[in-house]
C-alpha cells in the first residue's frame, strides 16, 4: 500500500494532538535539513518577498508550519463536525460577490494553492453555496479516491483533470447550475499556460478560469485564503487555534474586458489580485513545487 494511504488510514486512530505534532515535527525537520520541497518553497518566498538571509529562512520556516497546519487538517477534516467548521471560517470581503452567487448559474471561482482550501469548499457547501471542484488525479489513483471520498461528504463535487472533456462539463455546468466551479490555477500544469505579471516578474498562469468564465458568461471571482489566530469562545468552538480567513476580491466579467485577448487580460486582472494577496500572507502559500517563472 502506498505509503500516504497507510498514514491516512491510520490517521483515523490517532488523536488530533498526535496529528497535528508529527505533522509540524515533519514540516520542521524538512525545513531544517533543506529538503527538497522547503528548499522549493524558499526560492518561490524568497522571488515574491524580495527576502534573503535568515528573514527568507524564518518566513520559509512559518511557511512549513502552515503546510503541516494544513495536512493535519485535512486529517482531521474527516471527523470534524459541522460547528466546529464554521467557527473556524470567516469571510472576508463577502459582499463584493452576493450579487454574482445570487444568480441562477455558475460563478467559477480562481484560487491560489493558499491555507486550507477544503476548508473553506466545506465551509462554503454548508452555508451559502456549493462547490464544484477540479482535482489533478493522482497516483496511485487510490490517494486521489480518498481525497474525492472525503471532499463528497461536505457537499463538494469533484471532477478530475482529464482536459477537453472535463472543460466542457465545466462549461454546461457552469451554464445551468447554481454552483461555485472552483479552480486552482496558480501553478500551471499544462506548460501552455498564460505569461502574466506576478510581483514585478513574468509567470505562466492557467488559463482555465477566464476561458472558462467567459465561455458560460460566468463571474469569475478571486478567492483567497490564509490562517489566522483564534481566540477565546471561537477557540474553544473550533477545537483549534487557528482558524481560516476566505477572503473575496472584486468579480470580474468578460463583457468589461475588449474581445481582442479577453482570455489574457481577465488572466492578468486575477492574477494581480491574487500576488497581492499571497504578498500579505506570503507564509500561506504552499507552493512547495516548480513553480511558472518564465524565466525558470
Amino acid at each position: 500500500m502506498n505509503a500516504f494511504l497507510i498514514v491516512w488510514h491510520g490517521s483515523k486512530a490517532l488523536p488530533v494532538g498526535v496529528i497535528r505534532a508529527s505533522a509540524w515535527s515533519l514540516a520542521m525537520y524538512a525545513w531544517a535539513t533543506n529538503a527538497k520541497p522547503a528548499r522549493r518553497l524558499e526560492e518561490n518566498l524568497g522571488r515574491v518577498t524580495g527576502l534573503t538571509g535568515k528573514p527568507l529562512r524564518a518566513v520559509t520556516r512559518h511557511g512549513m508550519a502552515s503546510v503541516a497546519r494544513y495536512y493535519a487538517e485535512v486529517f482531521e477534516l474527516g471527523r470534524m463536525s459541522t460547528d466546529a467548521v464554521n467557527a473556524r471560517v470567516r469571510l472576508d470581503g463577502f459582499e463584493l460577490v452576493e450579487e454574482a452567487f445570487a444568480a441562477d448559474k455558475g460563478s467559477v471561482a480562481v484560487l491560489g494553492h493558499n491555507g486550507n482550501w477544503d476548508l473553506a469548499g466545506a465551509y462554503a457547501c454548508q452555508n451559502f453555496i456549493k462547490v464544484t471542484a477540479v482535482a489533478e488525479i493522482l497516483k496511485p489513483r487510490e490517494v486521489f479516491d480518498e481525497f474525492v471520498e472525503l471532499r463528497q461528504r461536505w457537499g463538494m463535487r469533484i471532477l478530475g483533470h482529464e482536459g477537453a472533456s472535463t472543460f466542457r462539463e465545466l462549461i454546461r455546468i457552469a451554464r445551468s447550475e447554481h454552483t461555485l466551479v472552483c479552480l486552482l490555477s496558480d501553478r500551471d500544469l499544462s506548460g501552455r499556460g498564460i505569461p502574466v505579471q506576478m510581483w514585478g516578474q513574468g509567470v505562466r498562469v492557467a488559463a482555465g478560469p477566464a476561458a472558462l468564465a467567459h465561455s458560460s458568461h460566468a463571474a469569475l471571482v478571486p478567492v483567497f485564503v490564509h490562517y489566522e489566530r483564534l481566540h477565546g469562545a471561537r477557540k474553544r468552538a473550533a477545537k483549534s487555534p487557528w482558524g481560516t480567513v476566505m477572503s473575496f476580491g472584486a468579480p470580474l466579467y468578460s463583457d468589461d474586458f475588449l474581445s481582442e485577448g479577453r482570455v489574457e487580460s481577465m488572466s492578468q486582472a486575477w492574477a494581480t489580485q491574487l500576488a497581492e494577496a499571497i504578498s500579505r500572507h506570503p507564509e500561506d502559500w504552499h507552493m512547495l513545487q516548480r513553480f511558472g517563472w518564465i524565466d525558470a
